[in-house]
This record gives C-alpha cells, sequence and structure tokens, in this order.
C-alpha cells in the first residue's frame, strides 16, 4: 500500500502583527498535526504540509486557539496545490521529449536544470552561445577581477599609512587580460561544463524557437518538453540617444575587453555598472566623467551614504556631472562629444571614449514568444506570475530576461524555483522580501530590504539607527572615513525591515543583514548579539544601538 502524498495548503491568516504572532501560529499547526508549517505576518498568510483529507477547519480551530483572548487570529480560506511528485502538466498524444526544457545555460538555467536532475526528471539545455551566461562570461567574473586588479593598483599608488613607500610602476593591461580569460575559462570549466557531465543532461547548441505553444524548435530538431523554462538573460540595452549609433561606444561587455585604457572616459549613467567601471578605469589612469541625469547618486540608498559615496570617488578625481540631460552624440577629434543640458545651460563634454551604462534589455528576439502565446512587457521582459509561470501555462521563465531584480543570487533562486513548481505542480512564490544589492566600487554600497522611504509608504511607523564611520573601528583602522550603516525598523515592533551601508566591506556586512531582515530579527536582537569587534559587520550592532542611543559616546565593543 503506498502512502498518501501530502498537499501543500495555502489559507489566509489575519490577525498576525508582528513575528511572535507567526512562532505562536507554527506551533499550533505543529501541534495540529500539520507539517513544515510557514506562517507570515506581513502577509497575513500561513501554509502547511497536510494529507489529503486532512479536516481543514480543525486547523483553524487550532489557529484560532493561539491567539490571546484579547486578540484571536482569524484563519480563512484556504487553496491546495497538487501533491508534490505529480506532473502539473498532462502528456499529449505521443508523450514528451524531455521532461524540462531549459532555453539559456546561464546561472538561472543551470539552477534549474541541477535542481531538475536531483528530482530525477529528464533536462534538455539548449544554448546559442557561450555556455555560462552573463556572469561567468561576460559580468560577475571578469568585472570582479577588473575592479580587484584597479584596487591593487590604487594601494600601490596611494598607500594610506605613513612609513610605507610604495609606487605604481605601470599597467600591463594585456597581460591583465589574458590573466582574467584564464579565470572566466577556469570558472567556466569548472562552474558550467562540468555540472552537465556529473547531473547528466543533454547540451544542445543552437538557437531556439516557438513552433506553437507546445513546441520548440532547434534547427531541424523538434522538442516537445513536458514544461519549458526560459532563461536567456539579458544584454546592454543601447539608449535613445540622437547619434548614439553613429558613434563607437564602450558596453560594459566590450570595456572589460580592451587591451588599451583611454587616456579619457565619459560614462553615461550612474547605475552599479557605471560606477564601478567608472572607478575602476580612474585608478588605473583614465580620466572618468560621469554623466547622469538624476541629481544625486543611487536615489534610494540614505542621503547621507550617497553624498558620502559621491565624496569618495571625486576625491580620487573622478568627475561626477549629476542632473545633466545629453542631448546628442558626436565624433569629435578626440572622440566622441557630448552635447548637454545643465541648469538650463548648454554644454559641451568630449573625452577619447564613451561607455553607456544604461541598463539592460531581455534577450527575445530569436525565441518567436508570440507563437507561443508568451506575452511581455513594455521593455521585452517576460510577464511571469508569483510562481514563474508566464502566459502559456506550459512555460517559465528566470532570470534577467524577467522584470526581477537582476542579480545572480535571484537569478539563481528563480531558476531552482521554476523547476520545482514546473515538474512537481507546486505554486510556490519566490521569496523576494530579503534581496540583497551590493555595488563593489571603493567603499562598498549594500542594501538589502525597505528604505525609510518604502517602509512609511507600506504602512510602518519607521524607527532608524546610523551609525557613521567614524564610530566603526574597522573603518578607521582601515583610513577609510565615508559612510556608515543604516538600519530601518518597525517602530511598533521592532522588526528589522531593511539595511543600507557604505562600508570597506559592506558587501559581506550585508549577508549577515540579509538573514535578519528574512528572520524578522528585532532591533533587540541586533544589539544583544556579539559581533565580531574590528569588522565592517559590527556596524550593523552599532547602528541598532543607534536607534536609542549616541553611540559616538560608547567605548569599544560596549
Amino acid at each position: 500500500m503506498v502512502d498518501p502524498t501530502p498537499v501543500r495548503v495555502t489559507m489566509a491568516g489575519a490577525g498576525m502583527t508582528c513575528p511572535a504572532c507567526e512562532r505562536r501560529v507554527e506551533q499550533a499547526l505543529r501541534d495540529a498535526g500539520a507539517r513544515d508549517p510557514v506562517a507570515d505576518w506581513r502577509r497575513g498568510v500561513v501554509s502547511f504540509l497536510a494529507l489529503p483529507g486532512t479536516e481543514l477547519e480543525r486547523i483553524r480551530a487550532a489557529i484560532r486557539a493561539a491567539g490571546a483572548p484579547s486578540h484571536r487570529y482569524r484563519p480563512g480560506e484556504a487553496t491546495i496545490d497538487q501533491p508534490a511528485g505529480q506532473p502539473a502538466i498532462d502528456a499529449p498524444p505521443g508523450g514528451f521529449d524531455t521532461d524540462l526544457l531549459v532555453i539559456g545555460g546561464g546561472s538561472a538555467g543551470f539552477a534549474a536544470a541541477i535542481e531538475a536532475r536531483q528530482l530525477g526528471a529528464r533536462v534538455l539545455m539548449v544554448e546559442q552561445g557561450t555556455l555560462g551566461g552573463t556572469c561567468v562570461n561576460v559580468g560577475c567574473v571578469p568585472s570582479k577581477f577588473f575592479l580587484r586588479v584597479a584596487e591593487v593598483a590604487h594601494l600601490a599608488a596611494t598607500a594610506p599609512y605613513q612609513g610605507i613607500a610604495t609606487r605604481l610602476a605601470g599597467v600591463d593591461l594585456p597581460s591583465l587580460r589574458s590573466q582574467q580569460r584564464e579565470l572566466v575559462a577556469e570558472f567556466r570549466r569548472d562552474k558550467y561544463e562540468a555540472p552537465v557531465a556529473h547531473y547528466g543532461w543533454e547540451l544542445l547548441h543552437g538557437t531556439a524557437r516557438f513552433l506553437d505553444p507546445e513546441t520548440v524548435v532547434v534547427g531541424e530538431r523538434r522538442i516537445r518538453a513536458r514544461a519549458v523554462l526560459i532563461a536567456t538573460g539579458a544584454r546592454p540595452a543601447e539608449p535613445a540617444l540622437p547619434g548614439l549609433a553613429d558613434v563607437p561606444y564602450l558596453t560594459s561587455t566590450t570595456a572589460l575587453a580592451l587591451d588599451r585604457l583611454p587616456a579619457s572616459l565619459l560614462v553615461l549613467g550612474a547605475g552599479y555598472v557605471a560606477l564601478e567601471l567608472g572607478q575602476a578605469f580612474q585608478r588605473l589612469g583614465t580620466g572618468v566623467t560621469l554623466v547622469q541625469r538624476r541629481p544625486r547618486l543611487l536615489p534610494d540608498l540614505d542621503e547621507r551614504l550617497a553624498s558620502d559615496l559621491q565624496r569618495a570617488l571625486e576625491r580620487e578625481g573622478m568627475r561626477l556631472l549629476l542632473g545633466v540631460t545629453v542631448r546628442r552624440v558626436e565624433r569629435a577629434p578626440s572622440g566622441v562629444r557630448l552635447r548637454t543640458l545643465r541648469a538650463g545651460r548648454e554644454e559641451t563634454l568630449e573625452a577619447e571614449a564613451l561607455l553607456v551604462a544604461t541598463g539592460r534589455m531581455p534577450n527575445t528576439e530569436s525565441l518567436d514568444l508570440a507563437a507561443a502565446g508568451i506575452a511581455t512587457d513594455e521593455r521585452g521582459a517576460l510577464l511571469v506570475d508569483p510562481a514563474l509561470r508566464t502566459t502559456n501555462p506550459r512555460v517559465f521563465a528566470a532570470g534577467d530576461v524577467t522584470a526581477l531584480p537582476r542579480f545572480v543570487s535571484v537569478a539563481a533562486a528563480a531558476g531552482r524555483l521554476a523547476a520545482r513548481n514546473a515538474l512537481l505542480g507546486e505554486h510556490r512564490p519566490l521569496d523576494l522580501r530579503a534581496v540583497p544589492a551590493v555595488v563593489f566600487t571603493d567603499p562598498q554600497v549594500a542594501t538589502v530590504g525597505r528604505s525609510p522611504e518604502q517602509a512609511q509608504a507600506a504602512g510602518y511607523a519607521v524607527a532608524t539607527g546610523f551609525a557613521p564611520a567614524s564610530v566603526i573601528a574597522r573603518e578607521r583602522v582601515n583610513r577609510q572615513p565615508f559612510g556608515g550603516v543604516l538600519v530601518v525598523a518597525d517602530g511598533s515592533s521592532g522588526a528589522l525591515l531593511g539595511v543600507q551601508a557604505v562600508t570597506s566591506a559592506a558587501g559581506e556586512l550585508i549577508d549577515a543583514a540579509t538573514l535578519a531582515v528574512a528572520s524578522r530579527l528585532t532591533l533587540a536582537e541586533l544589539r544583544d548579539h556579539l559581533a565580531p569587534y574590528l569588522t565592517s559587520a559590527e556596524g550593523l550592532r552599532l547602528a541598532a544601538l543607534a536607534v536609542t542611543q549616541e553611540v559616538a559616546h560608547l567605548s569599544c565593543c560596549a
């Protein structure tokens, strides 16, 4: 006799107001026999595993009883997912050629393929370019190598400590590019080519397009899959600027392939890529001017932190022109010319090279989405529901080809989830409550969760605490005077809602902050935990203390 397969039940859970409510409701569900209970007081839902036929009214009664007499929880309607392991889509006549067809061999596609193989599914992957996608080939890996090169060169040229004499004798960019290409090849071999053989799926090189809602064609081969995942990524976008198409310009991809440093560089944009590459070129000897339409850097970042980041970049020689509208791009004897408008005045900017870093656009042109009934937004990104299903119920999407936050961590998480939802008939949403973001400038910028303005707009009574770099011992030892750490919390419950940081190691700090936001830790818990001394991460505890006291007057580790 085969044991029945449990089903996932999602139920409205009104009345929860804080993390303590979640814990009480989850314990009540366990006591009532539910498995894997998850309560979310912000969304007002609870979910759990139960055997088919479980009396839901008994579960509701247990939830109601968990509340205090003066504050009852009010469980409501329930939805029941298909049993785990049950196919989400019935097979057509003739069956399927594979269980999951993955279109795209980058971070999202590989995460999905590995998850599917671990579930025992057949997987076929199609890649039309170089295996590994943006991150390993032209994004994360080569860019962070380039930034580290620039950091080492900067330290050699400007040691911040008395008694140490250093100098930068020169930069051999062709040699550095060769080392960079070797590193990329190692990553591609170890993290992409090797897993194909290890997990055992078929890899097909070619361009995939939809013939109809159920069929994909690659060359002469027709493929009918139980489910399809589109993970074709994105590429640098070309803004609609007069004259741009007639002028040679760099993108994040081509800038990382240069074998010669330009004497001067204009950077269009002031997002993550523009700031990172702009500072790197400046540190290697290129004169960099960054041009942005917005009046300040990173508008979602606390103004104190954004201002300090700007001061740090300008101290190294970068020229930041904010509140500037580019009207036209032209060729110039020196290279390229921008016709701009700032504060009502026309200005002309010239440089040897131009880097356009104004966003990315999804790779969808070759897919023939219309044939499959797959809708996109105005930017061409695939529209997906919370479970990552497109407007074609057989087709899911993950990564930069969607409008999800464009981070490799999100792409991989979405790929894993999409594979499970597609193959197991689950309808789990992608949890984006705590998405960390890092700008790898120096100092680094890192954020997670809500800003004070976003928290206030969501209806929270907001409490904030700010620890400037001057009170974080690690920053003072590093001779790094800019930035600090900001915490954003619910003023009623103390639950942490967000963190923003500009520090020498903000990218490391934000991992702990992400866990704290995701786990709904409170300010009291942050204040009481043991933070390792002389780390940037200690700034998280100091910022929590700063909500109620002046941290500049504390002793070390107090």
